[in-house]
This record gives structure tokens, C-alpha cells and sequence, in this order.
């Protein structure tokens, strides 16, 4: 007789022969993350053991963590964050050195949620809970060839008091993704739960910009992803609107916010501006689709003077729900994610939209790293 493997167990197989490389967790909690699966099953929990990684130590204790494990699911380890006194390396410290990209080693896997995608993108957790002041979701779930999303800013708890931050969640698509804002969102509970998936109505509203009318984009960056609308476009997913998407760079408004100066002149300008300027764009459950980022992934020195969060901070200024999948892959190899950003509160729908984008769309390979280890079973 065959005795099958629990999922848990393949994702501790994988962390334990994936992760002296990849650097992707800080923590790892075997015997705790087994015990968990057993009592899920037991207790016939929804989730049922799905094993999960946390963004950072302190990730365990986050309010998506406590849902997600009142729902049956199973923390397997915390993943990196950014070393002590290396807030500029956003792509996060593991346990074994720095966190690679599980594309192309020499490049970052992004950050500062950097363990939580390389997780999720070579299959170490199903998904991973992450968080979002400027990109943090959106940007490693780009470079790494994943699903980011960051909620509506204020639809969940954040200990982060300049109100920049939001909860968000990593996993290798949208579908994937499903399991956290059914309970997250909804307390674990069948009553309280949203309904998922949305249906939709097939072809979505949708502006799109390349540069949001400020940033410098990679040409190449950009042709990745004006390809992937365009195949929206023809699939019938999507049918673009005549709307200009010409926002204020958000640079000096975000720092002085982040910097404890919510009341500065030209913080509240920009902001105010921006605000009135996506409502008019987003009217009518439009989406804005947007290159993810401005640049591909750099390397582990550091990415000069771009701005890798050029095209996702205006979001966490506005409080729009905003996520990145996957579009495709520059010449050299590496991912390349199509933002798409909806109203306020509208979660939900984005996530259902997410979904239908994806299925227009190829599907994402699986990272070398992830295949070797596959093949090595």
C-alpha cells in the first residue's frame, strides 16, 4: 500500500533541499507545522493543513496568520526581511546569507516581502502573507514570477502608524490566493466568508498606462507587458478605455509621510491630486493596468538610482487594492509583472479579475530552481 505524503511534509521536504540556496526562510517549524496538519484534519478545519509561510519573525503573530491558522492552516516558517541596518537591501536576509531570485541567482528576488515569494514561486509554501508600504508585496511577486496582492489600505490591521502599509498575500497565482481572503477577510467562517470566485462579466473596464505619466520604464519592461494587454485585449478578458492615467510622482509626498509629515504642503497636494485623478480613472469598475515596476530585477548591490517602487507607491498613498501577476520575461530572462489597481474596497473583484487575466494569459513556468528540485525526487 502506498502511504501519501502529507502536504506539509512535501513542503518541509522542499525547504530542507531548496533553502541553503535560495535563503528564502529565517525560521522553519517542522514539528509545530505537522502538529498543526493533524489537527486540522481532525477538526475537519476548510483549510486542512495548507501549509504557509510568514512574512519575518514577528509575522506569526499578524492578524492574517492568526485567520489563516483558525481556518486549518499550517505556518511552516517566518521568511526573510531585510538584515539589521540594510534597509536599503529590500530583497531580505535568510537564515543561510542573502535571499537569491529564484530565476537568476545573481539578481534580488525584490522585497521587502523577498522570502515570501521566493517561497511560493519554487513551491516551499503554498502561500505567504506579506506586507505593502511602497511595493513590498508587488515588487518580489513581480520579480520572482508570482501573484502579490496588497489590500485596500485599512481593511485589516497594520502596525505600521503612517498608514502606508497593508496586509497582503504571495502565492503562485490568483486562484491560489483565493484561500486568504476567504478567511482572512472572512473570519474563517462559511457565513461570514466572501464569495469566491466573483463572477464577472467578460470584457473588464481597463485604462492602461505605461509610466502613470512620471516614470522612466524599461523599454523592454514595458513591451513585456503592453504584450500581455494586448493578448487581453484579443482574448475578449479586457477592453481599454480612453482615459489619460497622468498621476504626480508621489516620491517626495510617500517620504514625507513615511518621515512623520502627513501635513506637508506638498504631501497633501500630490495626494489630494492623485486621489481625485484615480477615482475619475477607476469610475465605473475600470481597472488601471500598469507595469509592475519601472525596471527588471537589479543585482545584489543594489539597484543605483532607480526607483524599483516608481509605479507601486502611489497606490499605498491612495489606499487602492493593487496586485501584480505574472506577464512575461525580459530577453535575459528575467519576470516581468502586469499591475492591475481597482477601486476601494473592491478586493474582491480584483481578485476575481486577477483570475480572469491569468487564465487569458500563458501560464507561468515554474523557476529552474523549483524544476530541479521536482525532477530530484
Amino acid at each position: 500500500m502506498t502511504r501519501t505524503t502529507s502536504a506539509v511534509a512535501r513542503a518541509l521536504e522542499r525547504i530542507g533541499r531548496l533553502d541553503p540556496a535560495l535563503h528564502a526562510f529565517v525560521e522553519v517549524w517542522p514539528d509545530e507545522a505537522l502538529a498543526r496538519e493533524r489537527e486540522a484534519a481532525t477538526r475537519r478545519l476548510p483549510l486542512g493543513g495548507l501549509p504557509f509561510a510568514v512574512k519575518g519573525p514577528s509575522g506569526i503573530r499578524s492578524f492574517a496568520a492568526r485567520r489563516l491558522i483558525a481556518a486549518g492552516g499550517s505556518p511552516v516558517g517566518a521568511t526573510s526581511v531585510p538584515g539589521p541596518g540594510t534597509h536599503w537591501q529590500t530583497w531580505g536576509l535568510g537564515a543561510h546569507g542573502r535571499t537569491v531570485n529564484p530565476w537568476r541567482a545573481d539578481r534580488t528576488p525584490g522585497g521587502s516581502s523577498a522570502g515570501s515569494a521566493v517561497a511560493v514561486a519554487t513551491g516551499m509554501a503554498e502561500l505567504a502573507t506579506g506586507s505593502d508600504g511602497a511595493g513590498s508585496v508587488r515588487i518580489p511577486a513581480a520579480w520572482c514570477g508570482v501573484f502579490g496582492l496588497k489590500t485596500t489600505n485599512g481593511l485589516l490591521p497594520s502596525p505600521d502608524r503612517s498608514g502606508l502599509a497593508s496586509a497582503g498575500v504571495l502565492a503562485r497565482s490568483a486562484a491560489a490566493a483565493e484561500p486568504y481572503l476567504r478567511h482572512v477577510l472572512g473570519g474563517g467562517g462559511p457565513d461570514a466568508a466572501p464569495a469566491l470566485p466573483l463572477p464577472l462579466q467578460l470584457p473588464l473596464p481597463a485604462v492602461y498606462s505605461e509610466d502613470l505619466g512620471f516614470a522612466e520604464v524599461d523599454p523592454e519592461v514595458a513591451a513585456v507587458v503592453r504584450a500581455a494587454v494586448d493578448r487581453l485585449v484579443a482574448a475578449g478578458t479586457v477592453r481599454l478605455l480612453g482615459r489619460d492615467a497622468a498621476l504626480l510622482d508621489p516620491v517626495r509626498a510617500w517620504t514625507a509621510i513615511r518621515g512623520g509629515s502627513p501635513d506637508d504642503p506638498e504631501a497633501v497636494r500630490v495626494r489630494r491630486t492623485n486621489d481625485d485623478r484615480l477615482d475619475a480613472l477607476l469610475a465605473g469598475g475600470a481597472l488601471l493596468l500598469t507595469p509592475a515596476t519601472p525596471n527588471r530585477p537589479h543585482g545584489h548591490e543594489g539597484p543605483g538610482d532607480l526607483y524599483s517602487t516608481a509605479l507601486t507607491w502611489a497606490f499605498n498613498l491612495s489606499g487602492h487594492p493593487a496586485a501584480s501577476l505574472p506577464a512575461g520575461f525580459t530577453g535575459d530572462g528575467c519576470p516581468v509583472g502586469l499591475q492591475l489597481a481597482a477601486a476601494r474596497g473592491a478586493d474582491v473583484r480584483l481578485l476575481a479579475a486577477a483570475r480572469a487575466v491569468e487564465d487569458a494569459l500563458p501560464a507561468a513556468p515554474v523557476p529552474p530552481a523549483a524544476g530541479r528540485a521536482a525532477a530530484g525526487r
